[in-house]
């Protein structure tokens, strides 16, 4: 026991003799922080590409507005014709408008000669690219589904309940019709 102890108060006195140790401690702890920084950054990568693979809309990437509708018709298919009475479900989804993109910005403030105070507000771009700060998904301005089974007022709510469930729409925006 008396080994260890003499061990250790070697090398807290080893280390009371480094110059600036503050310095390295702060190094050190902050390559400690990096690190489990970047590992969680590459957990939360892969935990995208799980849930992207489960079909959660919020992690998956669209290049447009008709293939985010054409992801969403395909999902809505799949699922009411696995309801109980339905057979052969096809859906149109239509949008109000294509997704938005709020980029960041920079704020560039210059006085004129004259005193004039002029404010100049710039994209930001990394490699001819603005980047995007938010990207908000286009709005749905309809739903319509057309399925064999669908005069059962039962059926019929229950369609209506799992369009609002799955894609969070109005009822007044969705129509339902026998085919």
């Amino acid at each position: 026991m008396s080994n260890i102890k003499e061990k250790f108060t070697k090398i807290f006195n080893r280390l009371k003799q480094v110059k600036h140790i503050e310095i390295y401690l702060a190094l050190i702890v902050g390559l400690i922080v990096c690190g489990v920084y970047f590992i969680g950054f590459n957990n939360k990568k892969t935990s995208t590409n799980i849930s992207s693979t489960k079909n959660d809309n919020n992690e998956l990437n669209f290049s447009s507005s008709q293939e985010y509708v054409t992801y969403l018709e395909n999902k809505l298919e799949s699922v009411i014709t696995n309801v109980k009475g339905i057979s052969g479900a096809n859906v149109v989804i239509t949008l109000e408008k294509g997704f938005e993109y709020i980029y960041v910005t920079e704020e560039e403030t210059s006085i004129t000669s004259n005193g004039t105070k002029l404010t100049k507000i710039n994209v930001v771009m990394v490699d001819g690219q603005p980047v995007v700060k938010e990207e908000i998904y286009p709005k749905i301005k309809g739903v319509v589904v057309v399925a064999k089974g669908v005069n059962d007022v039962n059926v019929k709510m229950n369609i209506l309940s799992l369009i609002q469930t799955v894609i969070e729409v109005e009822n007044s925006k969705i129509n339902i019709l026998e085919s």
